[in-house]
């Protein structure tokens, strides 16, 4: 059975910081180079999960690492983007009528 600690870990501290948590999808992959942790929170609650200055998510990494450190394996996090700030920003471009 998989060590899900890691996983687990990252969606206690996002669901209790974000304002959406039901939003919080997390995916867990295992390969040669270790375990990555994928994010995907509700576009709204981005600034929450990175931070000023991306300082959260330093943060959130520093702290996962650790895990990762006691269960022996290298863990790294992955934030996804929100399609919808593409879409938002293609979007006042075409309003701007040049």
């Amino acid at each position: 059975m998989e060590s899900t600690v890691d996983k687990e870990f990252v969606s206690y501290i996002v669901k209790s910081i974000v304002d959406n948590p039901n939003d919080v999808l997390i995916e867990r992959t295992v390969d040669e180079m270790g375990v990555l942790i994928t994010l995907q929170v509700n576009p709204r609650d981005m600034g929450y999960v990175i931070g000023k200055s991306g300082s959260t998510a330093k943060a959130i990494r520093s702290l996962l690492r650790i895990v990762g450190a006691r269960n022996n394996a290298r863990v790294n996090l992955k934030i996804l983007e929100p399609e919808q700030g593409v879409r938002d920003i293609n979007k006042a471009v075409d309003d701007l009528d040049l």
